[in-house]
């Protein structure tokens, strides 16, 4: 029976054959999972054009005499840089472009998720795609138009990052409410390869056509969401109910917490404490405190800040130092560093689905995300030391550091979330899925939004500060997921010692 607050998708309408018994639940949990992919993947892949034109836009590369002769052809017009980015101030600028975006895409994300719980997602999803794109063309027009003046371009990306934020709280709160606990890490590794996926769909799109003018690398991205968004508004259903399944696992109890609560009883316990002996209406949102003082909420937020503060000063900015950083001697071009950076997210696409795995065997997600980042710091000293030797070393250590810091940035925002917001403590209440994910992504994104900024500003005192800055974020990553990883570890071990115990008698 289909929910009062949602409208059916009108291809439901023009292809009756797509309702059940027609078609099975597994099909359309599948559809799901591939509509909400390509529709977060074209979100990112919007996203990325800032980092592929800073080298366009910034102030003009400093070429030695050793490099002049062999690089001259690979430069354009387009290296004299463009106002008001390609003055001495040009990186911090740039940065605080990134600032406008990623701060009110913070911001929005709280308020995203608390209205998420109360309207149509689906057409929710659909107004944050084509606002998204819209806002990406209008920023690629200040090309045709001459578009010298800063505030149209903070003004705008602060527009944009208001109607990205709507993006991952729909898409997280759909899967949850089609699978809601019967989840793999493993599955949510894979779906939440959308990320590096978008990232390289936009990478190698906004590459592709800077040569015609960086105004295209902001206008093709921003059609492809608007289309992708045409797609979710026809096809995507976002509760089984609405036609006619049971939602998944509604009766299903869980045992174990991915938090490291032992089992469902001393879920209840803290339930009774928390929230007292009332339950909670299924169908109700959850208030924005009480979601945050769910376990597990706090710690998980404040370890994707940090992580997502590192991932997204890569996504920002990795193209531009890539086109300023030999390699092997030679300078790559602009289009050439885009493409190029895209190692970096394939290796993210292999992290997110190893962590998932990993974390499924072993059955613990702050264990694995600590390993993680402990690994990532290494792997991010060998590509700084080594990363110029040769492109072939160049390409195996970012798509190691790819791997080791998408990893655990993958494992939080997806399989953690979701694990988080359908936990007994909210008695199965599905509508609090978006609330939770925008807290948890909500507060990494304020990460997000410092951490280009701050690599505008500190790359002017050489790119080594930089990487020293992003060794210390991830070290403080790990230390907030430290009491929830001996939680875990002393529920693995409590639980062997039961299978030993067993096993002898």
């Amino acid at each position: 029976m289909q929910s009062e607050t949602q409208i059916l998708a009108p291809a439901f309408t023009l292809f009756p054959s797509l309702k059940p018994p027609n078609k099975t639940l597994t099909f359309h949990q599948f559809t799901v999972l591939v509509i909400t992919f390509l529709a977060y993947a074209s979100f990112h892949a919007s996203r990325k054009p800032p980092s592929i034109v800073k080298g366009v836009l910034g102030p003009t590369i400093q070429l030695n005499s050793s490099m002049i002769e062999s690089n001259l052809a690979s430069l354009n017009s387009n290296d004299t840089g463009w106002a008001p980015f390609n003055g001495p101030e040009g990186t911090r600028r740039l940065g605080e472009l990134d600032l406008a975006f990623l701060s009110a895409y913070s911001i929005g994300m709280y308020f995203a998720g608390h209205f998420g719980d109360r309207i149509d997602l689906r057409l929710f999803l659909v107004f944050g795609m084509v606002g998204s794109g819209l806002l990406t063309i209008i920023f690629g027009l200040g090309y045709w138009f001459n578009v010298h003046f800063l505030g149209y371009f903070v003004g705008v990306q602060i527009l944009c990052g208001l109607f990205q934020s709507i993006g991952w709280p729909c898409v997280v709160a759909v899967v949850g409410n089609w699978f809601g606990k019967a989840k793999r890490g493993l599955i949510m590794g894979i779906w939440n390869s959308h990320t590096s996926v978008g990232n390289i769909i936009g990478s190698i799109v906004a590459s592709g056509v800077l040569e015609f003018g960086w105004g295209w690398s902001f206008v093709v991205p921003g059609v492809l969401v608007i289309l992708v968004g045409g797609l979710v508004f026809l096809f995507l259903v976002v509760n089984p109910e609405d036609i006619g399944f049971e939602t998944p696992g509604k009766e299903v109890e869980m045992d174990v917490e991915v938090n490291g609560l032992a089992n469902s009883e001393k879920v209840e316990s803290e339930e009774a404490g928390l929230l007292g002996e009332e339950n909670l209406d299924p169908t109700a949102a959850i208030a924005f405190l009480e979601a945050w003082r769910l376990p597990g909420v706090a710690p998980f937020a404040f370890c994707l800040f940090f992580s997502k503060l590192v991932a997204y000063t890569f996504l920002y900015w990795l193209p531009f130092y890539i086109s300023h950083t030999d390699v092997a001697g030679v300078h790559l071009s602009h289009k050439t560093a885009g493409i190029l950076s895209t190692v970096f997210d394939i290796g993210g696409v292999f992290g997110g689905v190893l962590a998932g795995f990993v974390s499924d065997m072993i059955e613990a997600r702050a264990v694995t995300s600590i390993v993680f980042l402990l690994l990532s710091i290494p792997a991010l000293v060998l590509y700084r030391v080594y990363g110029s030797l040769s492109m072939i070393l160049n390409n195996a250590l970012m798509f190691l550091s790819g791997l080791l810091v998408n990893g655990p940035y993958s494992l939080i925002t997806t399989a953690v979330a979701a694990d988080l917001g359908t936990q007994d403590l909210i008695k199965g209440n599905s509508r609090a899925l978006a609330t939770v994910t925008a807290i948890i992504d909500g507060t990494g994104s304020v990460g997000a939004a410092l951490g280009p900024l701050l690599a505008g500003y500190v790359s002017t005192r050489g790119w080594n500060s930089v990487f020293l800055m992003l060794i210390v974020s991830i070290f403080l990553a790990s230390l907030f997921l430290i009491r929830v990883a001996k939680t875990e570890i002393k529920g693995m071990l409590n639980d062997a010692k039961w299978l030993s115990n067993n096993a002898t008698t």
